[in-house]
């Protein structure tokens, strides 16, 4: 998850969390860069490939990290409506990091680490350059944290409780009685017939003369009812469930307690008391300890205090430290790059080599001048024949002409 913050804090740089640090950090540039549309913006549309929540922690291919920290770093900028340039592969590597970090000094952000820590393009340095300028192109973008909003805890309807199958309607019994009687007893008399067959005979007029009697003896009846009696009985179905079967264990464990509750309660009563009589002995030796070490304590209050201004004091100086060795790494750049230039300098003019190419080459004109002259010569030469040749040949064209004319 994204942290709006830093919450882990080191002050001591051999606790063994403190390696560790670093990884928190890396996960919440990356949820940063999310935040600002960095897959679309930089990934697809610089054709980069996109780093992991390790990419910039574990050292892998320096040239590669190096050239993507500084090609993010740039986006970042940008982002921040700042005009930056996107960095080359070609690029000086101390130039690029001069002007990031440039632009951190801009944004009020310390730097305490010389510039040299940012050429591997990975470890905590990068990665905390990194997250400043993600924090600073958010800022810029308005972007603003929203509370976390926790939705109050829905309340569960209770599931309906069924009917204990115990409860028995006399309706539905009543029911299936009567269908067994349907199904198994037809040629019994019912009282619904009986009382059918004397509400047609009230209707028709016909009264009897005399009550009925039943002819139908003792023994018959008491017969008939040890038949219809086993029909007669409801079953009902036992259920752990139902309170009814709880009850008797219910009782049983109340005695129980009841039982057991007098001895417990006179060992409750005797271990109260002696907690009771051990806490004033504790309160009593503590009053004792907070005044025999009341000065030890003072003492303890002020050499703390003395620490803790001891820590401010030194981390003034070390920053001031950490600036003047930026300082002392930039002059010994600088110290580096002009002995480099002496050394050209120096070697250009105490070489000969210029020289004696200058005589190389002499030599060689001299030998294509002599070169030149020869074949001056000899085209002279075979001019010189060609016209000595060609007053001969007009001589004699001369002398025949005369002769025939004298002819």
């Amino acid at each position: 998850m994204f942290r709006d913050t830093q919450k882990i804090i080191i002050e001591d740089a051999l606790t063994p969390s403190a390696p560790y640090v670093i990884n928190v950090r890396m996960e919440d540039l990356l949820e940063k860069l999310k935040l600002l549309n960095y897959d679309a913006e930089f990934v697809q549309d610089l054709k980069i490939k996109p780093i992991n929540r390790h990419y910039f922690v574990i050292p892998t291919n320096p040239g590669e990290q190096f050239y993507t920290f500084t090609c993010l770093a740039a986006w970042l900028i940008r982002k921040a409506g700042k005009n930056f340039e996107m960095p080359q592969e070609s690029d000086d590597p101390n130039s690029m990091i001069a002007l990031i970090l440039d632009y951190l000094r801009d944004i009020d952000i310390p730097i305490e680490f010389p510039p040299n820590k940012l050429k591997q393009g990975t470890g905590e340095h990068a990665v905390y350059v990194l997250d400043n300028l993600a924090d600073n192109a958010l800022k810029i973008g308005n972007f603003k944290w929203n509370k976390v909003s926790i939705p109050p805890d829905e309340s569960t309807p209770e599931p309906d409780i069924e009917d204990d199958d115990a409860e028995l309607i006399l309706e539905k019994v009543e029911e299936e009685m009567m269908a067994e009687y349907d199904d198994e007893d037809q040629d019994m008399l019912h009282v619904d017939d009986i009382t059918k067959f004397y509400s047609q005979n009230t209707n028709e007029g016909q009264k009897p003369d005399s009550i009925l009697e039943s002819k139908t003896s003792r023994d018959e009846w008491q017969l008939e009812l040890e038949k219809v009696l086993p029909r007669l009985k409801v079953t009902v179905k036992t259920d752990s469930r139902d309170w009814r079967a709880h009850l008797e264990q219910m009782k049983q464990l109340r005695a129980n307690i009841a039982t057991n509750l007098s001895g417990t309660k006179t060992q409750l009563s005797k271990i109260y008391t002696d907690i009771e009589n051990t806490l004033d002995k504790i309160k009593t030796r503590e009053t004792y300890l907070n005044r025999q070490l009341e000065s030890s304590l003072t003492e303890y209050r002020m050499l703390q205090e003395e620490l803790s201004k001891v820590k401010e004091q030194y981390r003034d100086v070390s920053g001031g430290v950490t600036e003047r060795t930026r300082v002392l790494s930039k002059l010994m750049e600088e110290l580096e790059h002009v002995k480099k230039e002496m050394d050209e300098r120096g070697s250009s003019m105490t070489d000969g080599t210029p020289l004696i190419n200058i005589k190389k080459t002499i030599t060689k004109m001299k030998n294509e001048i002599s070169e030149m002259n020869v074949r001056i010569g000899v085209l002279e030469y075979s001019l010189m024949c060609a016209r000595v040749r060609d007053r001969t040949q007009l001589r004699e064209d001369m002398n025949s002409t005369s002769a025939s004319v004298i002819i």
